[in-house]
């Protein structure tokens, strides 16, 4: 049996240096307690869709349990390529520029992997989800923060992006409608960011798990603007809106040699996505869009009701357009927000995201998911209110 200083020195540099996710070291403090009305988790409480269920309970026992195509069952990709250009304007051929991933996670790393050479620079606007940095970094790349700020509703700006670009500048990861602001950019906020993006010669990874749930406007993906498919790589997935988390479904859409590059990494490390969860998926867009539409629905009240609830108990919070998620502001409580989250959960029971996790941006502000019931969203507001009172001075 080794002793644990045998292996000292084995461990990447590059894996030391990273950071576990602070996300879910909120939720397994959160899990630790009794009691707790959890906002942290990005995790509808909607169960998949019956029929989707029996979709890939039916395959089970036909036993349809081989793998697929590396890049997915065809009749996948073909129902995506009709649903993407329906749906979003997007067109794109089956065959060669799309495939099907392990969630919309892999997909992610197998951009980042195919695009980055070591010392390439990857602007990422932040906040930002959490798992960008760190994968970018694994691969050589260079992280590059492009301030998204309050006052400009946490959207990318052409001034922030131009002030970010160097000549080392690669990679442009976006993530709209944005984990963890809500911020959705339209066809007006990307055009001026299109022209830098032509201008610089950048490629762009666009991460779009979310681009069903908007509120009041349609998704519009950057890659449907003029000069733009040739050098997007387009991410999505089925955990968010359609509630498939745990089935591990996503895909990714780009230009044909993009695509190979990821596929070719693809086929040395999961061969293929499971074939049961790309059954479900398919049945989910041929069955399941007016289930997806329903909880498209109630995440809209919630939102509406939650996000009153913030502005009421004195947490200022601009009204999120897209995805599931609140990002309040802290700051009148002068703490910084892992002290806040922290207490939160302690003394409220009430476990939210720290910002700071998501960047430097970030700091001030905590992530809140209305992903859950109205009764737990409205006991959270309670709490919440509670601890907030607690701490302004008699």
């Amino acid at each position: 049996m080794f002793s644990e200083t045998s292996t000292r020195g084995f461990l990447s540099s590059r894996v030391k240096d990273i950071r576990p996710s602070g996300i879910r070291a909120f939720f397994d403090l959160s899990a630790a307690s009794g009691d707790i009305i959890s906002l942290g988790v990005g995790e509808p409480d909607f169960v998949t869709p019956e029929k989707v269920r029996e979709a890939c309970i039916q395959a089970l026992r036909e036993g349809q349990t081989k793998y697929t195509s590396n890049a997915g069952l065809m009749e996948l990709r073909e129902e995506l390529s009709d649903y993407l250009a329906s749906s979003f304007n997007l067109s794109y051929d089956p065959k060669e520029e799309m495939m099907v991933t392990v969630g919309s996670s892999e997909a992610v790393d197998l951009a980042l992997r195919a695009v980055i050479n070591p010392g390439d620079e990857v602007l990422i606007p932040a906040p930002s989800y959490i798992a960008y940095e760190p994968i970018s970094y694994l691969h050589g790349g260079k992280i590059v923060e492009v301030a998204a700020t309050a006052e400009e509703q946490f959207k990318l700006t052409p001034q922030a992006l131009q002030a970010a670009i160097t000549p080392q500048s690669k990679v442009l990861m976006i993530n709209y409608p944005c984990n963890p602001t809500g911020s959705v950019m339209t066809e007006q906020d990307w055009l001026p960011i299109v022209e830098l993006i032509l201008k610089h010669n950048l490629v762009v990874i666009s991460d779009e798990v979310y681009a069903e749930l908007t509120y009041g406007r349609k998704h519009v993906s950057i890659a449907s603007l003029p000069g733009m498919k040739e050098r997007t790589i387009v991410i999505n997935g089925f955990s968010k809106a359609f509630a498939m988390t745990g089935w591990r479904v996503g895909y990714a859409c780009g230009p044909r040699e993009l695509i190979a590059g990821m596929l070719k990494v693809h086929q040395y490390t999961v061969m293929s996505a499971p074939t049961l969860a790309q059954i479900a998926a398919l049945e989910s867009l041929r069955q399941g869009l007016v289930a997806k539409d329903e909880m498209m629905a109630s995440y809209n009240e919630r939102r509406k009701l939650f996000v009153a609830g913030l502005n009421a108990i004195g947490l200022a919070c601009h009204e999120p357009e897209g995805a599931f998620y609140a990002f309040p502001s802290i700051a009148s409580t002068g703490m910084s927000s892992e002290q806040f989250a922290l207490r939160l959960l302690e003394e409220a029971k009430v476990a939210v995201v720290p910002g700071h996790v998501f960047g430097s941006g970030g700091e001030g502000y905590i992530r809140c998911s209305y992903a859950t019931s109205l009764v737990d969203l409205e006991k959270g507001l309670e709490r919440m209110g509670k601890f907030v009172r607690m701490l302004q001075p008699v």
